[in-house]
């Protein structure tokens, strides 16, 4: 982080709605309060397994809920996510690994280009309902976000490399590390240690631990 700049990480996973917001909100408090935003693609199965943690929806009183949550989140925030009770289905029959394979090839390639194609991801999966999980819609997504068609190959082809798979194993372990076991996953580095806040609803904790 810059001198007397906290630096916030923000794990996430395209496949998770709550990142969404939480990644919206932060991506604009960046500009406001005095923080270095670092994203930091995470692949949010690895948490769940590592944990034992299982999806909201498992428990129905709980996915009724979400649905009427995530509606009315996405309002407050003006983020377009779109929910209805098919999407568990659909969430739990689509693999963001390579989506998230792809994201990591970006950060190890243009960090500066994680936060449009980040959201472009997001806006395919939750707001347009579409398929994430196959190379032509990665290709779909990639090109929305405005990348070159010679650095799109270039990231395909680093998905299936050892070093992207070990970066995203390595990131998704740093979460864990830091005691995460869902996503959003941020962490404040404040006063030399960091401070954990799981999901998007604890954000303005996060401000006032951090002194803003």
């Amino acid at each position: 982080a810059e001198m007397g700049r906290t630096l916030v990480e923000l794990f996430y996973d395209v496949v998770s709605p709550y990142s969404w917001l939480g990644f919206e909100v932060l991506c604009r408090y960046q500009h406001i309060w005095n923080i270095d935003l670092r994203l930091r693609p995470a692949f949010l199965g690895g948490i769940m397994q590592a944990t034992g943690n299982k999806p909201p929806a498992m428990l129905p009183k709980r996915g009724e809920y979400m649905l009427k949550d995530i509606k009315r989140m996405a309002k407050y925030y003006q983020v377009p996510v779109k929910i209805s009770e098919g999407d568990f289905q659909r969430i739990f029959g689509t693999s963001t690994l390579g989506a998230m394979r792809f994201i990591t090839a970006m950060d190890m390639t243009q960090p500066g280009y994680l936060e449009p194609l980040s959201r472009e991801f997001w806006i395919r999966f939750w707001s347009q309902r579409e398929d994430i999980s196959q190379p032509e819609n990665i290709l779909a997504v990639a090109r929305q976000a405005g990348l070159s068609s010679e650095l799109t190959q270039k990231l395909l082809e680093m998905i299936s490399s050892p070093a992207v798979k070990n970066r995203l194993r390595e990131t998704t372990e740093e979460a864990l590390k830091y005691g995460a076991f869902g996503m959003p996953a941020v962490v404040a580095h404040f006063n030399g240690e960091p401070h954990l806040f799981f999901g998007s609803d604890r954000l303005e904790l996060l401000g006032s631990v951090i002194g803003e």
